[in-house]
């Protein structure tokens, strides 16, 4: 079957589950996840994505927004607006996000002080698509295919984990509007990453909380012709994983998520455990799993994780933040490993300089996936197209 047509029976979904009830939706999600995984699902070959990526970037292009907007620092959050976004606004398909973490070197490029999303077109050109009022703006940033942004935020008043507070998550509109902010003392404690499990009219936002070092799993009906989205429920599906202070990343915790629609898991990258873990059956369960499976902790190659994707042949990438386990001969590097935990490639976006990695994502322009990693050190995003 076709990509259109499979997101056509997506869109089609949307008058059979509107007002049902959350579990009830749920109930109906593995039909839709499975015709959604078909797209998800495809492969562009069994190669290694790490492997083909050539030792300069495509594009490099700066994350510090232009005057007059903040000129805020520490690209954390990286995204992609999806083919099928509703045109209109101010985004469109193929549009990479970066949110930034510190305020402007200005000053002090205090760490939990940012608060800018810009957009980065596919031709490289910037700009401003959101100035929040909850600064912090963590990795934690994704987009619906509805027309919706989500991006959390960990704030802190003078850098320190000791000033660290909860924060939240905002969802806004393709118009840049904040149509909805989400606070929950127990379940967003420090929202740090995020991934979603996008259905269209359901959609699950799954989130690392680096403060209690948990995941928590959000379950949204998204009505874009009234430009709402409504939480249906909100579980905690994971739990345990280290969270300790650090000066130069402020806290350690579970961050990167990635979801495997295929076979309902959730992949979690635990920083302060240096380890990937898997939960299974992450889209559908109501109760708390610890910190699942241990998947892959291969210390000659993890070095604090931070950002998690799941790439098209099906394996895991990982960027190394060097907080834990650090090796200057291995510095800032993206690592793909199967999700049997066997060792597949690894790639330096900077060689001399740690702690530079952070967010990654994955996307396409035309007929290449791109790969898309956020450069801490020079304050830049750095766009790879995939060769083969």
């Amino acid at each position: 079957m076709s990509l259109p047509s499979l997101q056509a029976r997506r869109r089609n979904v949307r008058p059979v589950v509107d007002g049902l009830e959350s579990r009830e939706l749920l109930s109906a999600a593995p039909a839709v996840a499975a015709q959604v995984s078909m797209i998800s699902g495809q492969k562009m070959s069994q190669e290694s994505i790490v492997g083909q990526l050539s030792s300069a970037p495509t594009k490099s292009v700066s994350t510090v927004p232009q005057a007059p907007a903040p000129a805020d620092t520490n690209p954390y959050g990286v995204a992609f607006v999806p083919s099928d976004f509703p045109k209109g606004g101010r985004l469109h398909p193929g549009d990479v996000l970066v949110s930034n973490f510190n305020n402007s070197l200005a000053d002090g490029s205090v760490q939990g002080t940012g608060t800018t999303i810009v957009r980065i077109t596919p031709q490289g050109q910037q700009s401003v698509f959101f100035t929040s009022t909850e600064p912090g703006l963590s990795t934690a940033l994704g987009v619906l295919e509805d027309g919706f942004v989500i991006v959390g935020n960990v704030p802190t008043t003078d850098g320190t984990f000791n000033t660290i507070q909860q924060g939240s998550l905002q969802v806004i509109d393709r118009f840049g509007n904040q149509v909805l902010k989400l606070t929950d003392p127990n379940l967003l404690d420090g929202p740090w990453d995020l991934t979603i499990n996008d259905l269209g009219p359901i959609a699950q936002v799954f989130v690392s909380n680096v403060i209690s070092g948990t995941v928590t799993r959000i379950d949204l009906l998204v009505l874009p012709s009234l430009d709402k989205v409504k939480v249906l429920d909100m579980t905690q599906i994971a739990s345990d994983y280290t969270v300790s202070p650090n000066g130069p990343a402020v806290v350690l915790g579970p961050t990167g998520l990635a979801f495997d629609p295929r076979t309902d898991t959730l992949y979690v990258a635990s920083t302060g455990d240096n380890a990937i873990y898997a939960i299974r059956n992450a889209a559908l369960t109501f109760s708390d799993g610890g910190k699942g499976k241990l998947i892959f902790n291969d210390a000659t190659h993890l070095r604090g994780p931070l950002g998690l994707v799941l790439a098209p042949n099906g394996d895991l990438i990982t960027a190394n933040g060097d907080a834990v386990n650090p090796d200057s001969t291995q510095n800032s590097e993206l690592v793909e490993f199967t999700p049997t935990g066997q060792f597949v490639a690894e790639f330096s976006i900077e060689p001399q300089t740690s702690g530079s990695a952070f967010g990654i994502a994955l996307g396409r322009s035309g007929d290449h996936l791109i790969l898309a990693a956020v450069d801490d050190n020079t304050n830049k995003l750095d766009l790879f197209q995939v060769n083969g």
